[in-house]
């Protein structure tokens, strides 16, 4: 396998598509779910993925985590390339990267004690002798800040919050480089969800675990991300700093998300709530030029017509004829 590189994960252009059916004697339609997304996420970062629901976080989270291989484009992991990987390097990639899983109450299996549970990706994967496991196992439960003891009992006896440790113990348990976790705190109540997330952090500082953060819940996001990726219909429409994205949105779809959110407004977010207008489009007839074109406030000729493209603009990058204008307002 090739040396590690530097940067955890590498995506170039990733993209998936779906073919629909619509009958026997009709060609199958064509759902870009993920629709040319690139970035590279370092050892110790955070990349928080937004967006609403539909705009292909979830499947990108999929490709990421080897679940799903992309359509095209290039994804590198440990600096191994996932298309072109031999069944050895997918196998060992795998131990690269773990998932945790939005619902804790439905990511453990009922049946199993939590000591079973831990102790199976390394019942799998490694050659440790069964007291090598339990020994493991006791430990991992300790640093996710639960008592060895909780090792015999059953996922039934545990509250959401400490089954969701448990989940992310269990993901911790061949010592990856990358979680992504999708949505991992949004089935907790919200006095459980600072707990997680400072758990999160803690173990990020201490193992230097990178995380591919999947949330539609903005005011989690400014806590733990370093950089942030804005997606609407499968396409990357802002991506930078967390503090630039915060700070001055560029792209009216950021700028509507951070407006909904209540106790976030910055720079460049207008006080007054903004309303985006009209259904989503279906991801099967996307719109002909910006994504965005049908619901944004701001639209032009040249919106409907002209898809654009990131570029490089006020520290990060914005997809959007009109940004300049935004970066103006804010000066």
């Amino acid at each position: 396998m090739s040396s590690p590189s530097p940067d955890i994960v590498v995506a170039k252009d990733l993209r998936q598509v779906y073919k629909i059916g619509r009958g026997m004697f009709r060609a199958p339609d064509q759902l870009q779910a993920v629709g040319g997304v690139s970035f590279k996420l370092r050892q110790g970062q955070t990349l928080a993925v937004v967006g609403e629901s539909g705009c292909g976080k979830s499947t990108l989270a999929r490709m990421v985590s080897l679940i799903e291989a992309p359509s095209s484009g290039e994804l590198r992991l440990n600096g191994v390339d996932v298309v072109q990987a031999s069944q050895p390097e997918r196998h060992a990639l795998r131990r690269v990267v773990q998932l945790v899983f939005q619902n804790p109450y439905g990511s453990l299996n009922p049946r199993k004690k939590i000591g079973a549970i831990l102790e199976a990706p390394l019942e799998i994967n490694t050659t440790l002798s069964a007291s090598q496991r339990e020994q493991e196992a006791r430990a991992m439960l300790a640093l996710v800040g639960l008592r060895t003891e909780h090792y015999e009992r059953y996922p039934h006896m545990f509250s959401g919050g400490q089954r969701q440790r448990i989940a992310i113990a269990r993901a911790l348990m061949l010592k990856p480089a990358l979680i992504v976790a999708d949505e991992p705190v949004s089935a907790l109540d919200v006095s459980i969800q600072a707990q997680v997330l400072n758990l999160l952090a803690d173990l990020q500082q201490e193992l230097g675990l990178a995380y591919l953060f999947i949330s539609h819940d903005l005011g989690v996001v400014r806590h733990i991300a370093h950089e942030v990726l804005v997606m609407y219909l499968g396409h990357a429409v802002e991506q930078g700093s967390k503090q630039a994205l915060f700070t001055q949105p560029l792209h009216p779809y950021t700028q509507a998300l951070l407006a909904s959110t209540p106790g976030i407004v910055g720079s460049g977010v207008t006080k007054k709530r903004t309303v985006l207008k009209g259904e989503l489009p279906s991801p099967l007839h996307p719109p002909s030029g910006c994504v965005f074109s049908t619901r944004c406030p701001q639209v032009t000729e040249r919106c409907q017509v002209e898809r654009p493209v990131l570029r490089e603009l006020a520290g990060r990058q914005v997809a959007c004829h009109e940004a300049e204008k935004f970066v103006q307002q804010a000066a």
